[in-house]
């Protein structure tokens, strides 16, 4: 006999609140077991498929390891360095991009040389306030990022946590759906469908695109000569998950900085505008057809309401913990949806009076068919007269008789 549903409220309530109190309270431990558990989740579908190439389960794991570990290499000694550089000049260059662009205000709108113009104040103001918040958004991360956890630790444990996650991934996926609830083992799974679908679309898909055409707007404007292309192209790519949101803040930026540095060579200007308009052009039509495809995605307000709300409760954990929570709660959502209108609080007495009216119809219309064919059957239908059953004769016969005749 299932439980009340009163109780099961209950019982899935006190879940969610010892959830939140782990995250609330073990927060800075779990965040190397939750990073681990999403690189786990995101390797998974290349492990499935080297099996399926003839390696085992550990090789396949042990392979994958190797080349992360490669790539986190490769990143360490040639990307980051150059991408903090960057930044780090780019900060620093603000005030003076901020007095150029106002000496080329002032020259064509000579009204904003009065002193006392708010937008002379405003453009002098710029710079000193984007190098102080700049330089405070470094700092705090740079302290947040060494307060949570330290370095040394969470580069080792993510490894090895990750490692034997995805070793064990499929046996961990069979063991919990093994311990379902019974009279509802069908609806969780289809929603644990749901929910993956809308994860592998997000977390498999999106942020694959925007690997994808972070490192193209890197590359294609650092090798068009764009002082700072590689932070251009990271900030760009890393927020092309809001549609339109990243092609337009970082081609704003790309063609601004251009501006600024190739100021009268236009030739070059329009390249730099052409990268991101060619990239807006393989993210729609290459990119996200084939990496996203059809699958269910988080909308785009959604995503950063769920971000901004998990990320001020529970900090950088919450942040992680963010996107699958609030994939669950879209599908959760969706399926409360249907599970109304399916009621009777949705159809009311209006759905009961129309069915049987239908069914009073489809009565009456049975009857009269009943009716009529009682007339057919009552009238006398004439019998054919049949003649007389013949001897059959064979031809043998036949033809004995016409030669005695």
């Amino acid at each position: 006999m299932a439980l009340p549903i009163r109780d099961q409220i209950r019982y899935w309530g006190i879940v969610a609140v010892v959830f939140l109190l782990l995250l609330w309270f073990l927060g800075n431990v779990l965040l190397p077991f939750l990073v681990g558990g999403a690189i786990a989740y995101f390797l998974d579908p290349v492990a499935d498929r080297l099996e399926r190439a003839g390696l085992s389960r550990v090789a396949a794991t042990t392979v994958i390891s190797l080349a992360a570990l490669v790539l986190v290499i490769l990143l360490v000694l040639a990307v980051i360095p150059t991408l903090v550089n960057q930044l780090t000049a780019l900060v620093n260059a603000a005030p003076d991009i901020a007095k150029r662009l106002q000496e080329f205000l002032l020259a064509r709108f000579p009204d904003l040389a009065d002193s006392t113009s708010t937008i002379r104040q405003t453009l002098a103001e710029i710079g000193a306030a984007i190098q102080a918040r700049g330089a405070e958004l470094a700092n705090g991360l740079l302290s947040s990022a060494l307060g949570v956890i330290s370095a040394i630790v969470f580069i080792v444990v993510v490894p090895v946590v990750a490692f034997y996650l995805l070793l064990d991934w499929d046996k961990m996926v069979q063991r919990i759906d093994s311990m379902l609830p019974l009279d509802h083992a069908p609806t969780i799974r289809r929603l644990g469908r749901e929910v993956d679908a809308v994860l592998a679309g997000f977390v498999r898909g999106q942020v694959s695109v925007c690997l994808t055409l972070g490192t193209f707007y890197a590359v294609a404007l650092m090798a068009a000569g764009l002082q700072f292309g590689l932070v251009v192209g990271a900030i760009a790519g890393a927020i092309t998950f809001i549609p339109y949101v990243g092609s337009i803040i970082g081609g704003t930026l790309a063609v601004g900085l251009a501006l600024f540095q190739f100021w009268g060579d236009w030739v070059q200007i329009g390249i730099i505008a052409a990268i991101f308009a060619f990239g807006q052009f393989i993210e729609g039509n290459v990119l996200t057809p084939r990496l996203v495809g059809k699958s269910v995605g988080l909308h785009p307000v959604w995503l950063l309401f769920a971000l901004s709300a998990f990320g001020s409760v529970f900090g950088f954990v919450g942040m992680l913990i963010a996107v699958p929570v609030a994939a669950a709660i879209g599908v959760l959502t969706r399926f409360g949806v249907q599970q109304y209108q399916s009621s009777l609080l949705y159809r009311g007495t209006a759905s009961k009076a129309e069915a049987k009216a239908k069914a009073d119809a489809g009565t009456e219309g049975a009857g009269t068919e009943g009716v009529g064919a009682e007339v057919v059957r009552s009238e006398p239908e004439p019998k054919p007269q049949t003649p007389a059953a013949k001897p059959r004769r064979s031809r043998k016969s036949t033809a004995t008789g016409g030669d005695g005749a």
